[in-house]
Parts: structure tokens; C-alpha cells; sequence
């Protein structure tokens, strides 16, 4: 009902449709609903942040644990995966799996997800069972059963993961390969999905361990949108989380720099249910929270958002040597990655799409963007984060993002300004100055056919050729359900 409509949504609706009624050509400052958000610390450390949103009888309930993939232990990668999956087995006062009873058997949805910086656990559910879901998360967070049957069980199903995600689909080792070799010394090298043979040396006594250090109070932030009265929202989190005890010990963080790239790197890599060939970069580029970040995110889009982006037109359609491109900005908290990749065209040969996606990036470097372009892919950019504050979820995701990762929650009320800033010269300047080849990992991920001297294929394991770095020459998990 139209009474039940929120001044926030609406003022988000009107935006969306400002923006995209709008001509291309000329710039619109779109302003985004802020989200007016409540902050306070428990003595224990947990972070809590809420957003009251009447706009419907729901409400999203988030909590982010600061330990991701970078923090598995060294030879014990997908650690932080494997626990976004213990987390739904037993506690001392659930069964396993109660989580998706409590939510889905009253209408509600749950899930998690793990990423290199972060573990995020969420729902969202009719605004009456927030006090439930509360109580569900304080009990998960201080009383988990991390026994061996769960241990087990769990690390069956991640293992079981990585072969349907990373050796089943054809270039799902190419994306496992982007993130294992862009990183020289950081320990964003370890692919969040984790190693099967790491995750099998694992002993209960490791997993403990990790437990131990990373899931507490003061390495958690709470994020609570939608329909609920404040003082009751407090009452309960003091209830339940409140007691919680905080660990002595510091929590150990990541000091390892990864340091400026100096020398290209060139991978090969072959694949026996690889159909055609394809050819990805990767550029190291500034942490998440760098204000370079939005000229970097626009030049993404005008890259590869949509069949009208460059790459598309360029390689796809008007060239014809790939069937399908893309770019995207791996934004992390420590050093990010941009990524370019192309599944070539039948016929057509790796240094080929290699010369092609270098030549469209060229482009972009020497000449400035027509305003209208420009626009265009700023439009995309901002459209796509009004229609995430559409949903209290969306909220919550952007606030939670905000603080955790950005350092700073008001961040989720200034960034989409800091976008609509970008100009040409801006995109120019981070292409110029980040889109090197010494700053620069190539892959060639081939067809096992296409192996020099082979004949009879291999079981298609994860083997590849790596050249030593050398000076440049001219010329992306949630839980299984």
C-alpha cells in the first residue's frame, strides 16, 4: 500500500527514474537516499549499526566477521570458506541446519557468503522474528559445535565445491589462476575456494584454532535494516550478544604488503575440457577504500557493461574473434585487481585476443571519453546501486560494506557522489598510470590439444608453464545450498 511506502524509498524510486529517463548526454546529479544509521560498540567489541526502514514488515539481519581467505593459515588454505559452512551445523542450543528453519519456514531466506577480506552472514525475515534470529546469531558466534563429525561433513562439502565450481566448468581454473598468480607475496595468492589437498592435511585441532582467533565479538560488526523500534533492538542485543566474552589475545592481522609490480608475468596453462582458447590480464590497482577506485569502476564499465561497451563491439561484433569478453574491478581491502578476459572465437589463436584487448585498452589511454560515453557507464554504475538500496538487504549489504571494508559507515551516504565526479581525464590518468605492462599477469588457458608435443591428452589436473617475471616489451563464494 502506498501509505506503507517509505520517504527513502520513494526519494530512491524517483532517483532511479530521473536517472534513467534521463538523456545520456547530459550529466544528472542523482542523489542517494541517505540511509540515516544508528552506531554503538558492546564493551565486548561488537560493532552494531541500524537503519530503521518501515517501508515493509521485514528486516535484514547481517553480521560480518573481518577474516576472509587472506587469513587462513599458511598450507591450510580455504579455511575461511570452510567455516562459513560450519556455521550452519550445531550449536550447544541448535540442531544443524536450524538456521534455515528458523528463516525459510516462516517465509524468510538465509545465506552466507566468503569473500578474501570478509565472511558475511545474513537474513532476513518478517520484522516479529527478529529477536529469534538474534538469539540464533549470538548462539552460532559463541557456542558453535566444531567437532569432528562437523568438521568432516563440512569439509566434504567444500571440497566437493571446488570440483564442481574450479575442475568441472571449463574455465573455472581460469579464474582460479587469476587470483593464485596475480599476487606475488600477499596472501590474496590463496584462492578463497581453498586446495582439496590442504583442506585434507587439515586436523580438527587447526580448525579449532581458527575458530578460536577469528570468530568473536570485537572481529564482528551487526548490521540490523528494516522494520523494528530501536530501544527493543537494543534491549535484545545487549540481551544476547552482550555477555559474550572477549578473547585477551590480540586478533592477528595480515602485514604482508604486496609490492609494486615491476616485471610482466606470463602464465600458460592447458585444459583438457577447455573447447576454445582464452587470454586474461590482470593490473594491480589500489586497495578498495582508494579514491582512484571510481574512475577504475567506470573504466570497467565502459569496457565490457553491456553489448554496446567497447570490448563487445570491438572483439565480439565487429572483429569476430571472441565469443564472449569481460573486465571487472576485484576490489579488495588491501591491494585490488582489474581484470580483462576474452573466450576466443573458434580459430582464432591466443595472441590474437591478447594484441585486441591491448589495443581497446590503448584507446582508452590515448583519447578522451565522448561525454556521452562517459555517462553512460556512470549511469550504469549508479542505477545498479539504487536499485540495491531498493531492498532492506541491499541496505544492510552497503552499510556493512561501508564499515567493514571502507573504514568509514558514512562512506555508504558519500560514494555514489565521489562516482559522479569521475571525469575523462580521471579515467585516463588511472589507465595511464595502472594499465602498464610491467604492472601486468598474462594467461593463455588453452585446450590440452593445443599442448606443444601432445597426442593423447591428460586428465586435465591443474599443470601450467610460467615463464620468470621479464621487463615489458612493446606491445568472481556463497554457501552451496
Amino acid at each position: 500500500m502506498l501509505d506503507r511506502v517509505s520517504a527513502v524509498s520513494l526519494a530512491c524510486a524517483l532517483a532511479l527514474t530521473t536517472l534513467l529517463c534521463a538523456p545520456a548526454t547530459r550529466a544528472q546529479q542523482v542523489t542517494m537516499p541517505r540511509l540515516n544509521f544508528k552506531e554503538r560498540t558492546l564493551a565486548n567489541g561488537l560493532r552494531v549499526l541500524s537503519v530503521l526502514d518501515t517501508s515493509s514488515p521485514t528486516v535484514a539481519i547481517d553480521l560480518w566477521y573481518h577474516v576472509g581467505s587472506k587469513d587462513d593459515p599458511e598450507g591450510r588454505s580455504g579455511f575461511a570458506h570452510l567455516f562459513e559452512h560450519l556455521m550452519f551445523k550445531s550449536t550447544a542450543h541448535m540442531k544443524s541446519e536450524m538456521m534455515d528453519r528458523l528463516t525459510e519456514d516462516v517465509g524468510g531466506l538465509n545465506n552466507a557468503y566468503t569473500q578474501s577480506d570478509v565472511t558475511v552472514y545474513y537474513e532476513v525475515v518478517p520484522s516479529n522474528y527478529l529477536e529469534t534470529l538474534l538469539w540464533a546469531e549470538a548462539d552460532r558466534l559463541s557456542t558453535l559445535n566444531v567437532d569432528e563429525a562437523n568438521f568432516k561433513s563440512e569439509r566434504s562439502v567444500v571440497e566437493e565445491e571446488f570440483r564442481t565450481r574450479v575442475l568441472a566448468p571449463p574455465y573455472g581454473r581460469l579464474d582460479y589462476l587469476l587470483e593464485q598468480k596475480s599476487f606475488f607475496k600477499h596472501p590474496y595468492r590463496r584462492p578463497t575456494i581453498g586446495s582439496i589437498e590442504e583442506l585434507e592435511a587439515a586436523s580438527l585441532a587447526d580448525v579449532r584454532a581458527f575458530h578460536s582467533t577469528f570468530y568473536r565479538p570485537d572481529n564482528a560488526t551487526l548490521v540490523v535494516v528494516g522494520d523494528f523500534d530501536q530501544a527493543q533492538l537494543d534491549a535484545w542485543v545487549d540481551k544476547y550478544f552482550a555477555a559474550i566474552p572477549k578473547p585477551s589475545t590480540p586478533i592477528p592481522r595480515v602485514q604482508v604488503k604486496e609490492p609494486p609490480h615491476e616485471q610482466e608475468m606470463r602464465v600458460t596453462e592447458y585444459g583438457q575440457n577447455v573447447p576454445l582458447p582464452a587470454i586474461a590480464f590482470s593490473y594491480l590497482i589500489p586497495p578498495k577504500s582508494s579514491p582512484e577506485t571510481d574512475a577504475l569502476r567506470v573504466a570497467d564499465a565502459l569496457l565490457s557493461a553491456g553489448e554496446s561497451s567497447r570490448l563487445y563491439q570491438s572483439l565480439v561484433y565487429q572483429q569476430q574473434l571472441a565469443q564472449s569478453v569481460n573486465t571487472f574491478t576485484d576490489l579488495r581491502e588491501d591491494a585490488s585487481l582489474f581484470i580483462c578476459y576474452a573466450i576466443l572465437a573458434s580459430g582464432k589463436k591466443a595472441d590474437e585476443g591478447e594484441r585486441a584487448l591491448a589495443a581497446e585498452i590503448k584507446k582508452l589511454q590515448d583519447a578522451p571519453v565522448p561525454a556521452a560515453e562517459l555517462e553512460k557507464a556512470k549511469n550504469q554504475l549508479i542505477t545498479n546501486q539504487l536499485r540495491e538500496r531498493e531492498t532492506n538487504e541491499g541496505k544492510a549489504q552497503a552499510l556493512g560494506d561501508a564499515v567493514v571494508l571502507l573504514g568509514d559507515p558514512n562512506r555508504v551516504n558519500t560514494d555514489i557522489a565521489r562516482l559522479q565526479a569521475v571525469t575523462a581525464a580521471d579515467v585516463q590518468r588511472v589507465l595511464k598510470k595502472y594499465f602498464v605492462d610491467t604492472n601486468r599477469v598474462v594467461i593463455d588457458y588453452l585446450p590440452e590439444s593445443m599442448r606443444p608435443g601432445n597426442t593423447t591428452g591428460t586428465n586435465g589436473d591443474l599443470r601450467f608453464r610460467q615463464t620468470e617475471p621479464h621487463a615489458a616489451q612493446s606491445g568472481k563464494g556463497g554457501r552451496a545450498r
